[in-house]
C-alpha cells in the first residue's frame, strides 16, 4: 500500500508498492535523476526536496531490500508499570552484519510507534543511537498483555525501512496514563463518508485554532493508522506544500487495506506543543 507517503507493514513485511519503481540504467551516466527515498515515484532532473513529504531528493536508490531487526528488552519479561529497556539492532540483509550508519528520516535517525493489543496505548517516539549502531529506549508499558512495535528508519546504502515486532508484556502494578496535552481542536471529515476497501480515502483534519501551526519533525503531522488486529499499519505524512495561512485544514490520503475497524493517531505541533488525537474509522468492502 502506498499514497502519499505512506509505508503500510503487515506481519512485519514491508509492502510498499512504489519501492519497487526502479531508475532506468539506460542514460544513468549522461542524465541523472533525483528521487525520493520516501516517494522514488517523485523525481526530478536536480536535487531539491520532495513536494510530498519535504525528504531531499537523492541521486539514484538501490533495488529494495527488506533489513532484519532485532529486538531485546531489559528485563528479558517486561512487565506493566515498570520501566522496559528496549534495544533494537538493524542487520544487513545482504552481509547479515549490523548496520551502523543510518540516514535521517524526518530529523530523526530512528521513529519508533508503540500500540496495545487493545489500541488504548500509544506512543511514537525517537529511541537513541549507540556505539555499535544499535538504538535503546527506555519506555514504561502500562498494560498487561501484547504490543506491536513499528520501528521506521533509514539505512545507509538502503531504502526506508518499516519493520512491525510483536511485544509480550506481564502483569505488573497499575499506572494512570495521563491524557496528552492539547493547545487546539482536530475534528475529522472524510471523503468519501465511508471508505472503501482498495480505494483512496482523502482525511481532512480541521483545526482550531490553526493560527501557530509549526512543522514537528519535518513534517506538518504525523498520522498511524492501525488495524483492530495490529496486522496492518501506516505511517504517511500530508503533502510538505499544505499552507497552514491559507486553510486551517490539513489533509492526508489512505487507502484501507481490508475491511474493518482501524484506529487512527494524528499528531500536530502548534506553539511548541504536539498535540495528539485518535479517530476510529471502519472500512468496508464494495
Amino acid at each position: 500500500m502506498d499514497n502519499d507517503g505512506a509505508l503500510a507493514v503487515r506481519t512485519g513485511v514491508v509492502t510498499r508498492r512504489d519501492l519497487l519503481f526502479a531508475l532506468p540504467a539506460a542514460g544513468w551516466a549522461q542524465d541523472v535523476e533525483f528521487l525520493c527515498p520516501m516517494d522514488p515515484e517523485v523525481r526530478s532532473k536536480g536535487p531539491g526536496r520532495c513536494p510530498r513529504c519535504g525528504m531531499r531528493l537523492e541521486a539514484g536508490l538501490p533495488d529494495p531490500l527488506e533489513y532484519r531487526v532485532e529486538l531485546a528488552t531489559l528485563p528479558d519479561r517486561p512487565t506493566a508499570g515498570r520501566t522496559t529497556m528496549l534495544s533494537f539492532r538493524v542487520l544487513d540483509p545482504r552481509s547479515g552484519k549490523p548496520v551502523v550508519v543510518f540516514n535521517e528520516i524526518h530529523e530523526k535517525l530512528f521513529h519508533l510507534f508503540v500500540v496495545s493489543e487493545d489500541l488504548t496505548f500509544f506512543a511514537h517516539e525517537h529511541p537513541e543511537r549507540q556505539a555499535d549502531g544499535s538504538f535503546q529506549l527506555p519506555i514504561v508499558l502500562p498494560l498487561e498483555g501484547m504490543y506491536r512495535v513499528l520501528a521506521d528508519f533509514y539505512p545507509r546504502g538502503g531504502t526506508p525501512q518499516l519493520i512491525a515486532k510483536s511485544l509480550l508484556v506481564g502483569a505488573g502494578p497499575k499506572v494512570s496514563v495521563p491524557a496528552p496535552p492539547a493547545n487546539m481542536g482536530i475534528t475529522l471529515r472524510l471523503e468519501p463518508a465511508q471508505p472503501i476497501v482498495g480505494q483512496r480515502t482523502m482525511l481532512f483534519f480541521d483545526l482550531s485554532p490553526a493560527e501557530g501551526l509549526q512543522p514537528w519533525l519535518g513534517s506538518w503531522g504525523h498520522l498511524l493508522m492501525a488495524s483492530e488486529d495490529l496486522l496492518d499499519m501506516v505511517h504517511v505524512h500530508p503533502k510538505w506544500e499544505y499552507q497552514p495561512e491559507v486553510a486551517p485544514t490539513v489533509q492526508f490520503n489512505v487507502i484501507f487495506p481490508r475491511p474493518g475497524r482501524y484506529r487512527l493517531w494524528v499528531q500536530m505541533q502548534r506553539k511548541g506543543l504536539v498535540n495528539t488525537k485518535w479517530f476510529d474509522v471502519t472500512a468496508r468492502s464494495l
